[in-house]
């Protein structure tokens, strides 16, 4: 069984494949992708040199995503960013990049569990499963990739989630969706 407390290591031969010291296989860069979107850390080194290549494949691995049009980062983002390197910004972006990704995760939390807090008047709606599918579908898309998201929420380790629950809480979720939608109409 792997250690997933501790960085999943990867090993770059002169050759530039790639491979994974836990299942002894080669990987690819979307199998390291999909490594992180499961919310495991990787660490990437160059056997030969002992050098660290995380951040140059991590990098490599959004730029890959941003040019099959998947894009998140906006350009005017990525203009900061490259404006950064020339300025003394540079010194400060990291901590306030990681900081943003942190208030926004514990944001979403936030919300999901306000929204758990609603009872669900609409379950009773003609069609009202089918949407709840759709939005179950779009909510995995969206919060899949960030680790301790499941497509009913957080993880959280107090709570033992049953089928029951799962679909109460996807259910509320919705609700609140439409409701918002309501009030902005």
């Amino acid at each position: 069984m792997a250690d997933t407390d501790k960085p999943l290591l990867i090993k770059r031969y002169a050759s530039r494949r790639l491979y994974n010291t836990e299942t002894s296989d080669y990987v690819t860069l979307e199998d390291i992708a999909g490594f992180i979107r499961q919310g495991r850390e990787v660490q990437i080194v160059d056997l030969k040199t002992g050098d660290d290549l995380t951040r140059q494949y991590l990098l490599q691995i959004v730029a890959e995503h941003e040019s099959k049009g998947e894009s998140v980062l906006p350009v005017g983002v990525l203009t900061d960013l490259v404006r950064s390197y020339a300025t003394g910004m540079q010194s400060v972006m990291p901590q306030f990049l990681a900081s943003s990704f942190e208030m926004l995760r514990e944001s979403q939390a936030k919300m999901v569990e306000n929204l758990a807090a609603i009872p669900n008047p609409l379950a009773a709606v003609p069609g009202f499963e089918a949407m709840r599918k759709q939005q179950e579908a779009f909510l995995k898309t969206m919060m899949g990739g960030m680790p301790g998201w499941s497509s009913s929420g957080p993880a959280r380790e107090d709570e033992t989630p049953s089928a029951g629950s799962d679909d109460i809480a996807d259910i509320k979720k919705q609700l609140a969706e439409l409701q918002k939608k309501l009030s902005r109409l």
